[in-house]
């Protein structure tokens, strides 16, 4: 019996320092990620014309009339040799649009990067995508060239989340082909999934979350076009129109 009850004990205190590790874990993720909403967004006017800046935590506010600010975004959609797209599931630790599975990463220029700010060829943004593949994928930075991310278009979308936690993204759209190595970060990413052609409607139909509401924008209206042209992504830009979707 007392073998049994020191058994018992030790069991417990095995469970209690493992739920305090968790614990731990996750604070830490959560306060990394309140560190991220203090990082500065670029704001923009509809016709892509910098008119300020932003806390990212200011610029996914709702206000009283469920707008948002206005800022500049981006978006990668890689695809490796074999032609599969590489999707990824939120962190359940973001404060926005946690969990829901959404493109291979999105994220944003930022305005106190000066060189995230450059506009001639994208050079800002493209930079910016740089840094976020190898942030939130741990995808090296020897593996992305600049010349690596195609740029197809730019699109405005506002959708106001939970009331609270919305977006209002001015966003560039890249491509990038090309086999890279993964080491996700958990604070950011809580799932990858490659995504092959063929079964694709299938596949998304069976994911176990929502879309993001700026992934399903893409898929509704363009991924089929670039998927299907990925050796002729020439025929999918377009870089005067910045076209507008209002989700909410």
């Amino acid at each position: 019996m007392k073998m049994l009850r020191r058994g018992l004990r030790n069991l417990s205190n095995t469970v209690r320092n493992y739920s305090n590790q968790a614990n731990s874990v996750s604070n830490e993720r959560q306060m990394q990620e309140l560190a991220l909403m203090n990082e500065t967004c670029i704001l923009v006017d509809p016709n892509d014309k910098v008119i300020g800046s932003a806390s990212k935590k200011d610029s996914h506010l709702v206000d009283a009339y469920g707008r948002v600010k206005l800022h500049r975004a981006l978006s990668v959609y890689l695809f490796n040799s074999q032609g599969d797209l590489l999707l990824h599931r939120r962190s359940k630790h973001k404060i926005t649009y946690p969990n829901l599975f959404t493109n291979t990463c999105c994220s944003h220029p930022l305005y106190n990067i000066e060189e995230e700010r450059e506009e001639k060829d994208q050079l800002g943004i493209r930079k910016a995508a740089r840094r976020k593949l190898n942030q939130e994928l741990g995808t090296p930075l020897n593996q992305i060239q600049l010349e690596d991310l195609t740029y197809l278009m730019r699109f405005i979308y506002h959708d106001s989340g939970n009331g609270v936690w919305g977006e209002h993204e001015l966003a560039y759209m890249f491509i990038l082909q090309k086999d890279v190595d993964l080491n996700p970060n958990p604070s950011e990413i809580g799932e990858l999934r490659y995504i092959k052609r063929e079964n694709f409607y299938r596949d998304i139909l069976a994911l176990d979350a929502p879309l993001s509401p700026w992934f399903n924008i893409i898929l509704r209206n363009y991924l089929q076009n670039w998927w299907d042209n990925l050796d002729n992504l020439e025929k999918c830009k377009d870089h005067q129109t910045i076209q507008s979707f209002d989700i909410k």
